[in-house]
């Protein structure tokens, strides 16, 4: 049966300058742990902690540009572009060039017991 998500709701978001997580579905708003899929948007200069997630992230760049560091290389992802970072690929993403919004979908869904950031 169809359900309508009308409201996501508002994650903490890790980072040295506040940015908007919203989720539509995962742990959170709807407790499904199969999948989440979520709305993000990041200031310019906004920078989070590395991490080595247990779920793969798959992300669509709509507006700015995203940095998506890892260990074999960095990638600038513009709008209308997208990038997968498998589980337990390390990486860190950051906005440093211009406010950027983009939707992440994580196979299995997003938790902080399973995103393991680095200390």
């Amino acid at each position: 049966m169809a359900r309508l998500i009308s409201d996501p709701a508002l994650i903490r978001a890790e980072g040295n300058l506040p940015k908007v997580i919203e989720e539509f579905f995962g742990v959170v708003n709807t407790g499904d742990t199969h999948v989440s899929i979520a709305r993000m948007r990041s200031p310019q200069g906004w920078v989070e902690p590395g991490q080595t997630p247990e779920f793969s992230e798959y992300t669509l760049v709509l507006s700015g540009r995203l940095r998506v560091d890892t260990k074999a290389r960095a990638l600038d992802v513009e709008a209308g572009q997208a990038v997968v970072v498998h589980a337990g690929e390390w990486v860190r993403y950051s906005s440093p060039y211009e406010d950027c919004e983009y939707v992440s979908v994580c196979l299995p869904a997003f938790s902080a017991e399973t995103v393991k950031r680095d200390a």
